[in-house]
Parts: C-alpha cells; sequence; structure tokens
C-alpha cells in the first residue's frame, strides 16, 4: 500500500527555519515507521538525515515525534498510526539538521544527577559483591529501564517553557541511584534535585509517562523523589 509521509525538514546552510517536504512510498502494514523512512532516504531522497541504531528499541537514537507523538520510529508499526503520517524532530532541543536534534544539552542535565553508583566502603572480605535483598532491587527496577531517548523529557510543556529545567529524563536516572540501597550518595542527589530547575518545576501533568517507549512510570518516580526530598527518607 502507499504510505505518503511529510516530513519537517531542516538544514542550517540552507533554511533560516523549517520546511515540510511530502514523500509517498510502497509499504507494508506491518512495517516500522523506521522503515519508510529508510525508503525515503534511499529511494526518494539521500539527503534525509535521521538517527537511528540497534532499530530494536534499545538504543533510543531514533525518537522523533509521529503524528505529534513522541514515539521510537523502529517500534511504531504503519498499522498503528495510519497511512499518512507527519515526522518531525523533537520538540525542545535545537535541531541539527531535519530529524536531528542537539542531545548536548539532555546529558548534560543528565550528568548533573551524577548518574553512577557512588560507594566509598571497601567491598566484603570475602570478595563478594554487594549484596541486596530481592525487594532492595525492586524498589528501582523500573527506573533502570531507561534507555535515554529523551522522548520523555522533549514531551514536558515545563522543559518546553524552561530548558534548564533537569527534565524527567534526568530525575528517572538519579530515581534509580537514589533508592538503590547499595549506593551512598542519595542526599546529594536529592539536594541538586531541591533546587529550582529540580523537581519543583514537574507539574504532574503526565506526558513523560506516556511518552515512555519503554514503559516506565515515570511521573511515579518524580513523584518518588519528591516525596524523598520533603521527608528526607529513602
Amino acid at each position: 500500500m502507499d504510505v505518503t509521509i511529510k516530513i519537517l525538514r531542516y538544514s542550517p546552510e540552507k533554511d533560516e527555519r523549517g520546511h515540510y517536504e511530502t514523500y509517498t512510498v510502497e509499504a507494508h502494514e506491518n512495517d516500522r515507521v523506521l522503515d519508510v523512512l529508510e525508503l525515503v532516504k534511499g529511494h526518494k531522497d539521500g539527503s534525509l538525515a535521521f538517527r537511528r541504531s540497534c532499530a530494536h528499541g534499545v538504543c533510543g537514537s531514533d525518537a522523533m515525534r509521529i503524528n505529534g507523538k513522541n514515539r521510537l520510529a523502529c517500534k511504531t508499526l504503519i498499522r498503528d498510526v495510519g497511512t499518512t503520517l507527519t515526522i518531525e524532530p523533537l520538540l525542545g532541543l535545537p535541531i541539527k539538521k531535519d530529524l536531528i536534534v542537539d542531545m548536548e544539552p539532555f546529558f548534560d542535565n543528565y550528568k548533573k544527577m551524577l548518574p553512577y553508583f557512588i560507594n566509598d566502603d571497601p567491598l566484603p572480605a570475602d570478595g563478594r559483591e554487594r549484596l541486596q535483598t530481592p525487594e532492595q532491587r525492586a524498589r528501582f527496577d523500573d527506573t533502570t529501564k531507561c534507555i535515554m531517548c529523551a522522548a520523555c523529557t522533549t514531551a514536558c510543556p515545563s522543559y518546553w517553557a524552561n530548558d534548564e529545567y533537569y527534565g524527567p529524563a534526568a530525575i528517572v536516572n538519579a530515581h534509580r541511584f537514589v533508592f538503590d540501597s547499595r549506593d551512598q550518595a542519595a542526599d546529594l542527589r536529592l539536594q541538586i534535585l531541591a533546587e529550582t530547575d529540580g523537581t519543583a518545576r514537574c507539574h504532574t501533568i503526565y506526558n513523560c509517562t506516556d511518552a515512555c517507549p519503554r514503559g516506565i512510570q515515570v511521573t511515579k518516580a518524580i513523584g518518588e523523589v519528591k516525596m524523598a526530598i520533603m521527608t528526607g527518607k529513602v
């Protein structure tokens, strides 16, 4: 069947602002949006620029707006979105070219969360790893699923309004360590998130949860971090 795809194009060498171009390709209902983009690039316009890598919903590199919603192109089937598509880059981040956005501001906020294990105690004498119970592991299991695609952060109106806001993805990755019983830097991370650009800018709109391709309960995680800041308990 024919699939019509309207893509927001932008080239910094040519355009002052973006413009739309429309293409028609033949595809199957079980094809992915990524497959359609590859058809456009391979057979219609080789200058089309977009990110992709694993094509299996793990790397998060091909997040984009598909018919107005943040999705991964490699996980979105034509049968689920129809044969008339509008494809745009993620909102809230500078566009570098076509569907490629500058991810540096996003990763800068991620780094502010100290997204790594911090524990200065010596390892157990028997050389075994630091152990925790299944219940302790389950406490932060959901937020370990983040693939850093930026779909949640760029779906957030608070982030659109103020890109100084750390954003949902940064808070999710802080949650992953704040509630890890083996980590010793929860207080430091909570101090960072208690700042003006931290959790206070979240207005519980749930766009982030709806946008997450991994099904992470993003708004719930942010709420748990807010409670930890208020009570001083994790």
